[in-house]
């Protein structure tokens, strides 16, 4: 099948997509294309297939009656799409025309996520610690459960001179 990978993709992604015939729609001279003029000139030069990250795409434009089938993303990261490439590949292989497949790919740790693993709490930065841990009590990162109910944690001396 031919697959169109929209402009907001990385370009790593075609070489991973199986026996499709990939093209990036930078190398076909449709960057800045509008949704519905890339859809237009798609169908037109017979993609079967469009992969974007764009997930709105099913519900901006009117998909009856089209040839092209969309595959959207929920990631357009290369670190995060690499792990899903089995996934993205079974969406492409089971599109239908005029479909729109959704692909959840997960996510990147979070900023707060990064920063609590590796922390390391010591009796040096007592006021930064308490900072610390009020903006983790008052805004609990979403991969600590029941946060709210956190009452344990550990503080360590550092050894002296």
């Amino acid at each position: 099948m031919k697959v169109l990978l929209d402009e907001n993709l990385d370009h790593r992604l075609r070489k991973h997509l199986g026996s499709h015939e990939v093209f990036t729609a930078s190398y076909m001279g449709w960057d800045g294309f509008k949704n519905g003029q890339l859809l237009r000139a798609a169908e037109d030069d017979g993609f079967a297939i469009l992969v974007t990250g764009d997930q709105t795409l099913g519900y901006e434009q009117n998909l009856t009656g089209r040839r092209l089938a969309i595959v959207a993303l929920s990631s357009v990261e290369w670190r995060i799409m690499q792990s899903y490439l089995p996934e993205i590949v079974d969406a492409i292989d089971g599109a239908t025309p005029g479909s729109f497949r959704m692909v959840e790919c997960g996510a990147l740790p979070t900023e707060n996520h990064r920063r609590v693993r590796s922390r390391s709490l010591s009796t040096r930065g007592k006021s930064s610690l308490l900072g610390w841990l009020v903006k983790l009590l008052v805004r609990p990162p979403a991969f600590i459960p029941n946060a709210s109910v956190l009452t344990e944690y550990s503080i360590h001396r550092p050894a002296k001179r």
